[in-house]
């Protein structure tokens, strides 16, 4: 099993949908349920920094993310269906947690 992170963005089309707390509450029942679940947060404002010249801008545009165990890429884009962001139109980007 390999580990992914579901990074969320705050760009849902549809903002209600996306905060929905019965939402949440079942695609967090579905991920437990899973038992490839590996914990979460949501994620306030922040900043971006850079030694020199302007960082890329992404600080205040993430908005939580979420932690899974899947075999592969594939296997773990099983784990958007039912997500609030990515149901209401928002971004949801995948990332394998590799081990060095």
């Amino acid at each position: 099993m390999q580990d992914y992170l579901f990074l969320m963005y705050n760009d849902a089309t549809d903002q209600a949908a996306a905060a929905d707390d019965t939402a949440w509450q079942q695609y967090f029942a579905f991920l437990h349920q899973s038992g490839c679940f590996d914990g979460g947060s949501s994620i306030g404002a922040g900043q971006s920094f850079r030694k020199s010249g302007t960082a890329a801008g992404s600080a205040n545009q993430l908005s939580g993310f979420i932690r899974v165990r899947a075999e592969d890429l594939l296997a773990a884009q099983q784990f958007l269906s039912g997500n609030p962001i990515y149901e209401a139109g928002g971004t949801v980007e995948i990332r394998e947690l590799l081990r060095d």
